[in-house]
């Protein structure tokens, strides 16, 4: 914290000061330049778009105008009764309301103002069994765009995490990945477009790796971004926030280091924090997350170090939920900076999940949160479930990715890291031995899952029951798309650990996203969005698109508010 009786001067002033360039920043600093705000963003990364860029892009919006036009009955007060008991008791009712309220209207804000376009989809809730879940149509998905119209700033874009392209470098939509994944009919003809057209882009190619066709992540921050240079909002880059400033209570502004200068920023109206969590400090998560303190174990981007909650609280401001991340079970290459999230190969027929003892201890297809869950409180209680083993037969590795691991590339080709990962085996007793496994015991796992596998009911974790499962399971395979024998050799194996992609506990906000202290009292000049923010979902999951769908709701809230704007 720094008194401004320090301050001698300012060197620049502002209405608003946003930091971070994710999708909940970029929204709110659009909101405040349409309100006639002078807007400024800062970005500690070189590159904009946060962790939003390296996502799915999906948002989580109940009640919207694009469901209600595909046909989905839905309310705020359905909505809420969903979410209410899901999330942390500490979450208050009224962060509830006020998401549920106003996240419809975000939606239709945004495609008003800006190229982003979004679809209402038949994605069900993650807990469709709960009072108020909905078997689809609240999480929405973003179109593509294209990415010459962002010009040269193309070059400044955060590229797609490895676990959301191909390879790494080729961007795909969601319906490209089921088009492969399940190599319905025309899968070449897809994969080889998308191909072309990335490799076509020859111009392109000469001078950057990024991939033009935005889809995803990228997709949505892209069109934020475009409608933010439309309003001639400056961002600063290569700007970490360094302390807030405080004036009799209230934030008044805040302190950056850009281009190797310290700056004073006045903010006339508000200080946005849109900065993400802090899964990538190791002290941090040493204080926070005893219980998972490595901070490569996460999927998320390396920037996100906890900065700006840590100086809301050298102000005094309260802190919930620390100790709660978006849970994952991941996939870990050596020589890759972050891990890569599981999110669909677990629901696919011919695969499990077994502890270091050989045997399976939850329901391998459900979500990825309750997944990752189960993983790091199974591993704090002696379970021995992170890392954990992905286990595969031959039928599986032709037909499916398993994380890293591309199906049809054969085993000689693939990623180093992957192939110093993977264990395979020619017999059941040979995989045991190299995983490390009992061989008894894993022989008596495969054989009741695939007696289950053959009746189509899992007796154990009722894998495939629940609506979510069969999201991702292969509609071809019958009784239950989600299972399949494990018969074929050669058998496979990859550790698979339980992390995160994010976390979020962080700053305690009201319903309109300001800030407040460790009394409960609203810090004037204060907003924290995003994973910045302890989330209103307190530390569930309800379904995809709850990280985006509020830092994005919030970012639109907190710029209203920051700028006099009525609902």
């Amino acid at each position: 914290m720094v008194e401004s009786e320090a301050m001698a001067t300012w060197d620049k002033e502002v209405d608003v000061l946003v930091v971070g360039t994710g999708a909940g920043g970029l929204t709110a600093a659009i909101n405040a330049a349409d309100a006639h705000g002078d807007v400024l963003v800062v970005e500690k990364a070189d590159e904009f778009g946060g962790t939003s860029a390296t996502s799915g892009g999906g948002i989580w919006i109940p009640a919207s105008d694009l469901a209600r036009d595909a046909g989905q009955a839905d309310s705020a007060e359905e909505a809420f009764a969903y979410i209410r008991p899901q999330s942390a008791a500490n979450v208050p009712d009224g962060t509830i309301k006020a998401f549920v309220d106003q996240a419809p209207r975000m939606l239709r804000w945004l495609h008003a103002k800006t190229p982003v376009r979004y679809d209402s989809v038949p994605y069900p809730d993650y807990h469709v069994e709960y009072e108020g879940g909905k078997h689809g149509f609240r999480t929405h998905l973003p179109r593509g765009i294209d990415g010459r119209l962002l010009g040269d700033d193309i070059l400044k874009l955060r590229s797609a995490s490895p676990a959301a392209s191909l390879g790494g470098i080729v961007n795909w939509s969601f319906t490209d990945t089921n088009y492969l994944l399940f190599r319905h009919k025309g899968w070449q003809k897809v994969l080889a477009k998308m191909l072309w057209a990335y490799a076509s882009d020859w111009k392109h190619r000469l001078r950057s790796r990024k991939d033009r066709n935005l889809t995803l992540g990228n997709a949505l921050v892209g069109g934020l971004w475009i409608a933010l240079r439309e309003r001639k909002v400056p961002v600063w880059l290569d700007t970490p926030l360094v302390d807030l400033v405080e004036e009799n209570g209230a934030i008044t502004g805040a302190i950056v280091r850009h281009e190797g200068k310290t700056v004073r920023v006045r903010a006339r109206r508000g200080v946005i924090l849109a900065a993400g969590g802090f899964e990538r400090n190791a002290e941090m998560r040493a204080e926070h997350l005893p219980g998972s303190p490595d901070p490569t174990i996460s999927g998320s981007q390396v920037n996100n170090t906890g900065d700006a909650i840590n100086a809301a609280a050298r102000i005094g401001a309260g802190l919930r939920n620390m100790q709660s991340t978006w849970c994952a079970p991941v996939f870990r290459v050596p020589g890759e900076d972050r891990a890569r999230l599981s999110s669909i190969e677990r629901a696919l027929p011919g695969s499990m999940m077994v502890n270091r003892d050989g045997r399976r201890f939850l329901n391998e297809a459900a979500s990825y949160h309750v997944v990752g869950q189960k993983m790091i409180e199974g591993e704090r209680s002696g379970g021995k479930t992170s890392p954990a083993w992905f286990v595969f037969d031959a039928t599986y590795r032709k037909k499916y990715p398993a994380g890293p691991l591309f199906p049809i590339v054969p085993d000689a080709l693939q990623l180093k890291g992957v192939r110093e990962t993977m264990k395979k085996a020619s017999s059941v007793e040979g995989l045991a031995a190299a995983i490390g496994v009992p061989a008894d015991t894993l022989k008596a796992t495969l054989a009741r899952f695939n007696a289950d596998a053959i009746t189509g009911v899992d007796t154990e974790f009722d894998r495939g029951g629940p609506a979510y499962d069969r999201m991702y399971g292969d509609p071809s395979v019958k009784p239950n798309p989600t299972l399949a024998p494990i018969v074929a050799a050669p058998f496979y194996a990859l550790p698979i650990y339980g992390g995160d992609i994010g976390t979020n506990g962080g700053i305690v906000t009201d319903e309109n996203a300001r800030a407040l202290d460790t009394d409960g009292h609203v810090i004037a000049g204060l907003y924290a969005i995003g994973n910045t923010a302890a989330s209103v979902m307190g530390e569930s999951y309800p379904g995809a698109g709850v990280t985006l769908g509020p830092a994005m709701t919030f970012g639109y809230v907190a710029a209203r508010h920051a700028m006099g704007v009525n609902a």
